[in-house]
């Protein structure tokens, strides 16, 4: 009984060591539901995508700082400092809206591929990607001119995209339980792997330095993937309803943000990738970035009503409550 106990006690220990916990909460407010959100460390802004805008916070002062209005079913954001420009990525208008990172002024709005959602920035071409879930392709818009240059299928239905900075891109294939690396320059899919025993990945993240990507996936694993084989090295386990992924390169840790209201992470323990901690969050906290800068975890959610009812024995998706969205800070 004392090996046994004493066994527990370790193993617990072990898995609560890192120490996040929620912190506090920034108020947005407004109605609607959100999607992606993305963090630029070094202006100390977080760009949260909230149904037909996006929000801006500045992390430091804990509050909302502007907004970028009239937009059409926000999904993806990805800012471009060097340029100071954003992109922003509408699933209804099949459309990307350019603007301004300073005045937070709309600067263009050229078209896409049918329902884009996930948008990356490659710095080697200075181009973006965004990838198109209802046409199963990507379109390639000039950075620096906001030109689109190129529509090119990649072989299934694309979610979450990350870029290497060499020149390449990785993005997951939900329905194919795959993942394509993607060559930027030309532009086209290289290879395509799968993510067995992954399935319906969503949420993916890099870890340039060690050269490995996680893919977070609906079975509740996450999927490890070496980049040079592009074959799974790995599946921890996660919680319930992962939808992102982030990558902490400071901290050596990876996240899945889980609609079961949990925050798994993930850690290399003796060169092998597995789940060393969970965070309560909140209900449907699903989406989330990490400031590399305070290694602090941003997660989006609000309050929610009852659920409707539904056909048989299913119920309808609970109604967020009027002024209730927010960010979730998990830190230490």
């Amino acid at each position: 009984m004392k090996t046994f106990m004493t066994t527990v006690l370790v193993a617990g220990a072990l898995f609560a060591a890192e120490g996040y916990h929620v912190m506090n909460k920034i108020k947005i407010g407004g109605t609607g539901g959100w999607d992606y959100v993305s963090v630029d460390s070094n202006a100390r802004r977080l760009y949260a995508t909230h149904a037909t805008s996006v929000e801006v916070v500045d992390l430091d002062a804990g509050k909302v700082v502007g907004s970028i209005p009239q937009l059409h079913g926000v999904h993806g954001v990805a800012v471009v400092p060097e340029l100071n420009k954003g992109f922003i990525t509408n699933g209804q208008s099949n459309s990307v809206t350019i603007f301004d990172l300073k005045t937070l002024a709309k600067t263009g709005e050229p078209a896409t591929g049918m329902n884009p959602d996930s948008v990356c920035y490659e710095p080697k071409t200075q181009r973006v990607f965004t990838f198109n879930g209802r046409s199963n392709d990507s379109t390639v818009i000039n950075a620096k001119t906001g030109e689109p240059q190129n529509t090119f299928p990649v072989g299934g239905k694309p979610e979450f995209c990350v870029a290497d900075g060499t020149g390449k891109l990785y993005v997951n294939l939900e329905d194919r339980s795959s993942i394509v690396e993607i060559d930027a320059a030309k532009p086209a899919v290289l290879r395509t792997a799968s993510l067995a025993p992954c399935e319906e990945p969503s949420g993916l993240a890099l870890d340039s330095k060690d050269g490995v990507l996680f893919s977070v996936c609906s079975n509740k694993v996450m999927a490890v993937t070496d980049i040079k084989s592009l074959k799974v090295i790995a599946t921890p386990t996660i919680g319930a309803g992962p939808d992102a992924a982030a990558f902490d390169a400071g901290a050596g840790l990876a996240f899945s943000s889980n609609a079961d209201s949990t925050l798994t992470i993930v850690k290399n323990t003796g060169g092998k990738w597995e789940a060393v901690d969970t965070v309560q969050t909140e209900p449907r906290a699903r989406t989330m970035t990490v400031d590399p800068k305070t290694h602090r975890v941003y997660l989006l959610a609000a309050e929610f009503g009852p659920a409707p009812a539904g056909k048989g024995e299913k119920k309808g998706r609970p109604p967020v409550l009027p002024d209730t969205f927010h960010v979730l800070v998990v830190g230490k």
